[in-house]
């Protein structure tokens, strides 16, 4: 098995308004294609350590490995590259920018990375849009389409830059049960087919359930892994 995703001894403080320790020595790892959901109570430090995983803070003690890359002591500049190539992000919220269409938001983390050429990022882009079947939605406003749909254009944002890795925070948060088992089969399609792995933080325990495993997290602790 290659190890994609490795934390070491994390640590974690906040500082303001007092001194208060959010993560104990967290030791997790996955492997490629691994589907993993992080679930406990609000408070627990889920997001927290989904963040620190995603690069996204750096604020920590401890090293984190992504594909037996050291992450910890990079700068912003390299660890922007790195999150852009390998990392896609879903979350509760799909953040699209509603004045783009759907196929503008899919390409924009590809022409953020500059590798390809527009026309081959529009050609990738709606390749995603149509993995997703809301090809028939692309030239639409994001504005104009409806909360599945939103979230579908945000998996297909994430997969534009074939990451190894997707993490999500609450990514069936805002929707029915309907569009939550959509979002959940898309995930598993994934991992089974282009041996993607998923990391996503969820309180839905039936979606929960049906991932490879479930890390259970208390007062900043890995519970079981």
């Amino acid at each position: 098995m290659t190890t994609v995703l490795e934390a070491r001894n994390i640590k974690k403080f906040f500082h303001v308004p007092d001194e208060f320790q959010v993560l104990s020595d967290i030791n997790f790892s996955m492997n490629k294609g691994d589907f993993v959901s992080i679930m406990g109570k609000s408070g627990c430090g889920k997001s927290t350590l989904l963040y620190l995983l995603s690069t996204m803070d750096t604020d920590y003690q401890g090293e984190i490995y992504l594909d037996n890359q050291k992450l910890s002591g990079l700068d912003a500049d390299q660890l922007a590259r790195i999150r852009n190539e390998k990392i896609g992000f879903v979350f509760q919220f799909h953040y699209l920018l509603t004045e783009f269409t759907v196929l503008e938001n899919v390409m924009l983390p590809a022409r953020k990375l500059g590798v390809k050429s527009r026309d081959e990022i529009e050609h990738e882009a709606m390749n995603k849009l149509k993995l997703l079947g809301i090809e028939d939605q692309a030239k639409k406003l994001a504005s104009r389409i409806s909360g599945g749909q939103k979230q579908r254009v945000s998996i297909a944002r994430a997969l534009i830059n074939n990451p190894m890795i997707i993490m999500g925070d609450e990514p069936t948060g805002n929707l029915d049960s309907k569009n939550s088992t959509i979002v959940f089969d898309i995930f598993k399609e994934l991992c089974a087919e282009d041996n993607l792995s998923l990391l996503v933080v969820t309180h839905d325990e039936d979606f929960a359930r049906r991932t490879d495993r479930i890390v259970q997290m208390g007062d900043g602790r890995i519970l079981n892994s």
